[in-house]
C-alpha cells in the first residue's frame, strides 16, 4: 500500500484565531494515523512562478486513510475554527510512491 500526502499552502490573516485550529488539527491527524511531515518553516521557489506563504505537508499511510481524515468529524470540528482566519488555503491529496521492496 503506497502512503498518501496531503500538501498545503494557505496565507493566515488572523494568526489568534488561527491559532485554535493548530491546536485541534494535529488530534485529528494523529487520530487518523497521519503524521506532520512539514509545518511551516523555511522554504524556497526553486523552479517556475509559484510563491507559497506557508507550507504544510502530512503523510498518512494510505489515500483512504487521508481521505477518512478530511471526512472524520474531529477534523470538520478543527476546520470550523480556521473559518475566516485565512487569506486562501489550499489543500490537495496525493497519493505518493509504494517503498521498493
Amino acid at each position: 500500500m503506497s502512503p498518501a500526502y496531503v500538501i498545503v499552502d494557505m496565507q493566515i490573516s488572523n494568526l489568534e484565531q488561527y491559532k485554535q485550529y493548530m491546536a485541534d488539527a494535529p488530534a485529528s491527524v494523529k487520530a487518523a494515523g497521519g503524521e506532520y511531515v512539514v509545518r511551516g518553516g523555511r522554504f524556497e521557489a526553486l523552479e517556475g512562478e509559484w510563491q507559497p506563504s506557508r507550507m504544510a505537508m502530512l503523510k498518512f499511510p494510505s489515500y483512504e486513510a487521508a481521505k477518512a481524515w478530511y471526512d472524520s468529524e474531529m477534523y470538520q470540528a478543527a476546520r470550523r475554527k480556521r473559518l475566516g482566519t485565512t487569506e486562501f488555503f489550499n489543500m490537495v491529496l496525493v497519493e505518493g510512491v509504494a517503498a521498493p521492496v
